[in-house]
């Protein structure tokens, strides 16, 4: 009696496994990293104006500047970055209350026209004197923290 298995063919091993394409969980690897990296340019050009402000006003309260010239500089900043939040048009021509009045309509809550922010009409054209720059300080980075540039 002949033996059954000679007859067989021999073992052969699979073909390799191809790199190309790729499974699908690379695909949704890949698409989740390019989401991820377009959400993270997105959001850095959609707060470069909010951080370049904050980081101008962390120079300003540290500067050596007269107390005159932090105050007119911080006023400075506030406008160009409501020119940034708000339409031209609302914030270019403001000037004395009804820009104090702007900028509580938009975050202040009545800090501006009531309390610290008051002196921004005052100081920097010489009358009155700033008693207390750090809460100044402190409501402008509120101001700026809580206000949302324009797309």
């Amino acid at each position: 009696m002949a033996d059954p298995l000679a007859a067989l063919r021999p073992l052969h091993a699979p073909p390799p496994v191809p790199w190309w394409p790729p499974a699908p969980g690379w695909w949704l690897l890949c698409l989740t990293i390019v989401v991820a990296a377009a959400a993270l340019l997105w959001w850095r050009r959609a707060t470069a104006a909010r951080r370049a402000a904050l980081s101008e006003l962390q120079a300003l309260e540290r500067s050596a500047l007269s107390t005159q010239q932090k105050v007119a500089r911080l006023n400075r900043l506030l406008k160009r970055y409501a020119l940034v939040c708000a339409p031209a048009t609302d914030t270019a021509a403001l000037t004395g209350g009804a820009w104090l009045d702007f900028l509580d309509s938009r975050g202040g809550g009545g800090d501006f026209t009531r309390g610290p922010g008051s002196i921004l009409l005052t100081v920097p054209y010489g009358g009155g004197e700033a008693s207390d720059m750090t809460a100044l300080f402190g409501l402008a980075r509120r101001w700026i923290k809580n206000n949302r540039e324009r797309r």
